[in-house]
């Protein structure tokens, strides 16, 4: 027992002098967060539950770790929620649903029976009783593969192939409850040549439904991707980690607009979304607005929401830009992005982050039209910048974050007013991770003067621009310690106001 204790605290202690490990992002406590997907998002009691999928060495099997919080930044470990079953390799991604007696469910995909007789595989769930310590596997298995991520049925005297894969979070109506299954097996194994049957082909997932949560049939597809052509999934993309919850007019006490948001990720472009309305007498989705939260890449990804008692739907992401062997160097993996309140407005998906975020704000800075060069803000590893440029003045505005000593590496953040795009450009951030220019779609309206809202976190960058777009990835300074300066972009316009602040630590370690 000594040396465990020893053990465990050099390990935190190791954890703590790591320069790129974030310090209020949630960043998994322990362990290989590899994949990293957050799951099994729920909120009960006024306390929030969130699952992370993670690779745990003891049992070299995929775990559910389980987190709780009160504030959303200090987040109290459970046992974890879904282990192994049998020796199987335990489960990939899923969703969380919370009853009107209070029991929670989880969803989750469900890796084969180790002994090949039990089952093949598929959607399984799990439940609890508060305070959510325990898990129970429900039985039977809910939707049972035909093989890994797919089940065969005849339908109309035709084999039908159904993704069987990372379930939704459950929703009840009229009588029934309703989950979401992934098909990205079904696209890979059907859909990917050029003459692939067209049903096949692009991004879908399967309804299924249940009355007592335990026997469960195929209803249809949930909703038809009709829009070729324009930036919508294309038919290399897939739909899979869904979550699909009520979208409300306000960041928080909000009322529900009649519209639904419908999260997902194609594994070749990242995070994105639809908007759309619930067709009551069908339980058909109808996409009406597309949008996506990650553009070049796949860095923002596998997202989770969950919706709470005021009203927020709020929603987290993986990072998925992290360095190479990035466990097998530093002893850890895996970042979420901060929790994200979104809503409806004006007909667009507005963002923001969880306000709690304030909490942690102390040592404010004002900046009054800052001159060129470097700006003395206190702690540039671990901090918060709001910028406003008058709207005369934006066409190229921004800032240089996490800049060297040198001045050679840096992070730019501005609005190219020109392209119309919001920009973090990390070509020259470091030495490590993935040194792209993100570009996300925002253009400023007519007199709207831009609003930059900056948190930097070590390792994360995180920027919201006039809450309609917001760009979140990680970056990796050569000299880490010493790469906190902010200053202008070169040529670019002052801000007219800059205020900083310092943010404390949220994590334990």
């Amino acid at each position: 027992m000594k040396q465990k204790i020893v053990s465990t605290r050099a390990y935190r202690e190791r954890l703590l002098a790591d320069p790129h490990r974030p310090s209020f992002h949630f960043t998994v406590p322990d362990d290989n967060g590899m994949p990293g997907d957050p799951n099994g998002a729920f909120f009960a009691d006024g306390v929030y539950h969130l699952m992370y999928l993670y690779s745990n060495s003891g049992t070299e099997a995929f775990h559910w770790g389980h987190i709780s919080s009160r504030d959303l930044l200090h987040w109290r470990h459970h046992p974890d929620a879904l282990l192994t079953d049998g020796g199987d390799r335990g489960c990939f991604s899923g969703g969380a649903f919370v009853d009107e007696d209070g029991t929670a469910y989880l969803t989750f995909w469900k890796f084969p029976a180790a002994d090949g007789k039990k089952d093949n595989g598929g959607i399984a769930l799990a439940c609890a009783r508060p305070p959510y310590d325990v898990w129970e596997r429900m039985e039977p298995i809910a939707v049972e593969g035909t093989e890994w991520g797919i089940r065969d049925v005849e339908l109309d005297g035709k084999t039908v192939h159904l993704g069987c894969a990372d379930p939704s979070n459950i929703w009840k109506r009229n009588g029934f409850y309703y989950m979401q299954l992934g098909a990205l097996c079904v696209l890979n194994k059907y859909g990917r040549e050029e003459n692939s049957p067209p049903e096949y082909q692009g991004d879908w997932t399967e309804l299924f439904r249940s009355r007592d949560l335990k026997h469960w049939e195929f209803v249809h597809r949930f909703y038809t991707n009709t829009h070729a052509g324009e930036d919508w999934p294309d038919r290399t993309e897939d739909d899979m980690c869904p979550s699909f919850l009520p979208l409300y007019d306000a960041p928080a006490a909000g009322s529900f607009t009649g519209k639904w948001l419908q999260l997902f990720i194609a594994h070749n472009k990242g995070c994105q979304y639809y908007i759309g309305t619930l067709d009551d007498e069908t339980e058909t989705f109808l996409p009406e607005v597309h949008g996506r939260m990650s553009w070049q890449d796949n860095t923002f990804f596998a997202p989770e929401a969950l919706v709470d008692d005021r009203n927020r739907h709020l929603l987290w992401a993986w990072l998925h830009d992290n360095p190479e062997n990035d466990f097998e160097k530093y002893g850890w993996s895996g970042v979420y992005s901060f929790p994200r309140a979104v809503w409806l407005q004006d007909g667009e998906l507005h963002m923001a982050p969880a306000e709690e975020l304030a909490q942690l704000q102390c040592n404010h800075q004002t900046f009054e039209a800052p001159a060129e060069g470097r700006i003395p803000v206190k702690n540039g590893l671990l901090c918060r910048l709001k910028a406003q440029w008058s709207a005369g003045e934006a066409g190229g505005a921004g800032l240089r974050v996490r800049v060297s000593g040198d001045g050679s590496e840096y992070t730019a953040v501005f609005y190219d007013s020109a392209a119309g795009k919001l920009v973090m450009d990390t070509a020259r951030s470091g030495c490590d991770g993935r040194r792209i220019r993100e570009e996300a779609p925002f253009r400023l309206k007519e007199g709207e003067e831009l609003s930059l809202d900056i948190f930097i976190d070590r390792s994360v960058i995180e920027v919201y621009a006039n809450e309609r777009q917001a760009i979140c990835r990680r970056v990796y300074p050569t000299a880490p310690a010493t790469a906190g300066g902010v200053c202008l972009i070169p040529g670019c316009a002052a801000p007219r106001t800059l205020e900083a602040w310092e943010l404390d630590a949220a994590n334990p370690y």
